[in-house]
């Protein structure tokens, strides 16, 4: 069977557009090149219009492999404008490689909706595996993979973020997040708030790349670790924190759903009242309860 075959037998069995071309969702190397597959090269030297999150980027890329393609910018702030281009190129029966920055397209990047709009346009789309930070990070951490909860970046104010850590501290899958550079110490801070000093922690700095490095101990020793080294706050981060013991994992106190608590009662109470109720009733941080039913009140009236 030739690689066309076994992407067309990919989609055998859904309805798709007639005449329609082919969405590849195309993983890119996230530092090293010669991690882009010999496939994923191939169909980004053999698709009719790259569509990339930053075309300069990719425009890189495409130059290392000696091919030059036309390009259409799709990022976070036109994503839904690029649908109804995107689709009237697949529906006139172009293919189409949708790459990211680095990495998997989708995973805390652009992509989402046009993915959902070709396969209800009943348009093929087919992945084209390869280099992804979480995956990396989560493979070589040596924290366990059996459950694993990836929660992106996390909020950039500190309140926000710590109601985040908040909900997730008695979670007890390995935790993976990203975080930019600027605001790693001040995570890293808040983690140890939220989780303890001892939690084990492994962070991923520049994984692929010359300077790969991975720092691993407890919180507060990673920390550590990460202040006294002048280069650590450079490149990109992966966060592999491991869950809760299973003695205290759980929604809230004696298995309490916390969310679904502070839903009843914000439909009787105000927020601050409710906040303060949950506290004294999971043992819970008062502000970070608070900043979690904001979260959710804003959440619904959405």
């Amino acid at each position: 069977m030739s690689e066309h075959d076994h992407e067309q037998s990919a989609v055998t069995g859904a309805a798709t557009a007639a005449g329609a071309g082919t969405l590849y969702i195309v993983a890119t190397p996230i530092g090293n090149l010669d991690d882009l597959s010999a496939r994923a090269g191939r169909i980004l030297a053999a698709a009719d219009l790259v569509v990339a999150e930053d075309t300069r980027r990719t425009g890189q890329l495409l130059q290392h492999l000696g091919v030059r393609k036309s390009m259409l910018a799709l990022h976070d702030h036109n994503e839904r404008d690029r649908v109804p281009r995107v689709l009237a190129e697949l529906r006139a029966g172009r293919n189409l490689a949708l790459v990211s920055d680095a990495g998997t397209p989708l995973i805390s990047d652009p992509g989402y909706v046009v993915v959902r709009e070709a396969r209800a346009a009943g348009i093929a789309v087919v992945p084209v595996p390869g280099p992804c930070a979480l995956v990396a990070a989560l493979s070589a951490a040596g924290l366990p993979t059996d459950r694993f909860l990836f929660a992106g970046f996390l909020p950039a104010k500190r309140a926000g973020r710590r109601a985040e850590l908040e909900s997730l501290r008695r979670e007890a899958a390995t935790l993976v997040f990203y975080e930019s550079p600027h605001r790693i110490l001040e995570t890293l801070d808040d983690i140890l708030s939220v989780m303890g000093e001892n939690r084990e922690l492994v962070v991923a700095r520049e994984l692929t790349k010359t300077f790969e490095t991975f720092y691993a101990g407890p919180v507060a020793q990673v920390r550590a670790c990460l202040a006294g080294d002048p280069n650590a706050t450079r490149g990109e981060f992966v966060l592999v924190l491991r869950g809760a013991d299973p003695e205290s994992a759980g929604a809230g106190a004696d298995g309490l759903d916390v969310d679904r608590m502070l839903r009843l009662l914000m439909a009787e109470l105000p927020v601050k009242t409710v906040a303060k109720i949950v506290a004294e009733a999971t043992g819970l941080a008062k502000n970070a309860l608070y900043q979690r039913a904001l979260a959710l009140k804003g959440a619904e009236s959405e």
